[in-house]
């Protein structure tokens, strides 16, 4: 599919078609651990964290997809 033929549709459509663009690792630099298992700005267990870079993609997609259902990467936390 082209850029133009993308750009003819209507945007919901457009939307649905265009690939998810994500940053290499949701890290929003609101890292806390201290109360539980899973840091308070990107949502990622401190395994996931520790583990992120060696993750294979689909690994990285599944995290991807939990994290931003439970409101995940937040910023002003």
């Amino acid at each position: 599919m082209t850029a133009l033929e993308l750009k003819r549709m209507p945007r919901a459509v457009h939307e649905a078609v265009r690939p998810v663009e994500r940053p290499d690792t949701p890290c929003v630099a609101v890292c806390s651990t201290t109360f539980d298992d899973i840091c308070r700005g990107c949502g990622r267990t401190y395994i996931e964290v520790a583990h992120w870079v060696s993750m294979t993609a689909e690994q990285k997609e599944a995290v991807w997809e939990r994290i931003t259902a439970q409101g995940y990467p937040r910023r002003n936390t």
